[in-house]
C-alpha cells in the first residue's frame, strides 16, 4: 500500500504541560478582559455590550498571539476549548447554580460532562488515516499536489486527501479542526456535527441560565457580589459571541452534507480533476471554460443517507 502517513516529532511531556499552562494562561487572560467589559459599562445592555466584548476577544488573542512569539512558546488549541469549559462550568457551579432549578441544572451538568467526552473521543479517535508502507512519498516527496493527483488515479483511494497539518492522508477529508487538535475525515465526521451541535446547546443553555441569575438573587436580596455579576455577565457574552460563529459553522457543514461535498473539495476544488467540467469553447473564442460539477452527488436524501450510513 502507499505510503500516505509521515510519523512527526514527538512532543515531551514537558512542552505538553508548558503548552497546557499556556493555553490555561491565555483563557483566564480573555475571560479576565471580558469580564472588565461590563464592570466598565455598567448602563450598557447586554446587546450593546456584545460589539465591545467581540473587539475585546479580538484584541485578547491577538495579543496573545505576539505574547507567544515573543516568548518563542506555543499553546495547544484543545488545551484552550478544555480550559473554558472547565471555567464556564466553574463558574456555574459557584455563582450560577443557586438560582437554578433542579431539572435544569442536572441538564447543564450533563451537557458539559458528555462536551468534555466528546472531546476526548474526537481528540484520541482515528478521523479515517490510511495506513502506509514503503512507496517513494515516505523518501519526502510529499508535495500537496503531487499527492492528490496520485489518489485521484487510484479507485482504492477515492476521496483521500493530504492533510499538511497531520502530514496524514484522511479518507474522507473534510478539514483539519485545531481547536479539536484533529483531522475530520470519514471516521470521526458525524461526531464532529454531534459535538459542533453539543457546543451550541450547552453554550445556550448557559446563557439561559445565566439570565435567571441576576433577578432572581436581587429579588430574594442575595446578590453576591459586584465580582460575581460581572463574571455572570462576561461568561455569557462569551457564550453569545461562540453560538454566533458556531451557528453559521454548523449552517455550512450541513449544507456540505445535503450536497455530499468536502469544506477542503469546495474552496480547492480546481485541485481536483472530478470536479472539473470542461466546457466546450464558443464560438470564435478559443477560451476553454472549467466550471464546477460533484459527481459525489446524489440528491438530497441520498446525500443525507449516505452521511448518516457511512462505514467506519
Amino acid at each position: 500500500m502507499l505510503g500516505l502517513r509521515f510519523p512527526g516529532r514527538r512532543r515531551s511531556s514537558w512542552e505538553l504541560q508548558r503548552s497546557a499552562l499556556v493555553s490555561c494562561s491565555l483563557v483566564l487572560l480573555s475571560q479576565f478582559a471580558l469580564a472588565m467589559v461590563p464592570r466598565l459599562f455598567p448602563f450598557l445592555s447586554l446587546l450593546a455590550m456584545l460589539p465591545i466584548a467581540a473587539m475585546v476577544m479580538v484584541a485578547t488573542i491577538l495579543l496573545g498571539r505576539c505574547w507567544r512569539r515573543f516568548l518563542g512558546i506555543s499553546a495547544s488549541a484543545p488545551a484552550f476549548v478544555l480550559f473554558n469549559i472547565l471555567f464556564l462550568w466553574g463558574v456555574y457551579v459557584s455563582t450560577i447554580r443557586q438560582a437554578i432549578p433542579s431539572l435544569l441544572d442536572a441538564i447543564l451538568n450533563a451537557e458539559c460532562a458528555l462536551l468534555l467526552y466528546g472531546l476526548y473521543r474526537i481528540l484520541s479517535g482515528d478521523p479515517g488515516m490510511v495506513s502506509y508502507s514503503s512507496s517513494p512519498v515516505e523518501s519526502g516527496q510529499n508535495d500537496f499536489a503531487a499527492l492528490n493527483v496520485l489518489y485521484e488515479n487510484s479507485p482504492s483511494f477515492s476521496r483521500v486527501r493530504y492533510c499538511k497539518s497531520c502530514k496524514s492522508s484522511i479518507k474522507g477529508f473534510d478539514h483539519h479542526c485545531p481547536a479539536f487538535g484533529n483531522c475530520i475525515g470519514r471516521k470521526n465526521h458525524r461526531l464532529f456535527i454531534i459535538l459542533l451541535a453539543g457546543f451550541l446547546i450547552a453554550e445556550s443553555s448557559y446563557t439561559m441560565c445565566s439570565t435567571k441569575f441576576p433577578t432572581k438573587s436581587a429579588d430574594s436580596q442575595r446578590m453576591e457580589s459586584i465580582h460575581a455579576s460581572s463574571l455572570v455577565i462576561s461568561t455569557t457574552l462569551f457564550c453569545i459571541l461562540q453560538v454566533l460563529w458556531q451557528v453559521v459553522f454548523l449552517i455550512w457543514h450541513i449544507y456540505c452534507i445535503c450536497f455530499n461535498i468536502k469544506t477542503e473539495e469546495w474552496i480547492n476544488w480546481k485541485r481536483y480533476p472530478e470536479f472539473q467540467l470542461v466546457m466546450e469553447p464558443q464560438p470564435g473564442s478559443p477560451i476553454v471554460q472549467t466550471r464546477f460539477t460533484n459527481p459525489y452527488d446524489k440528491g438530497l436524501l441520498g446525500n443525507i443517507l449516505d452521511f448518516i450510513k457511512s462505514k467506519d
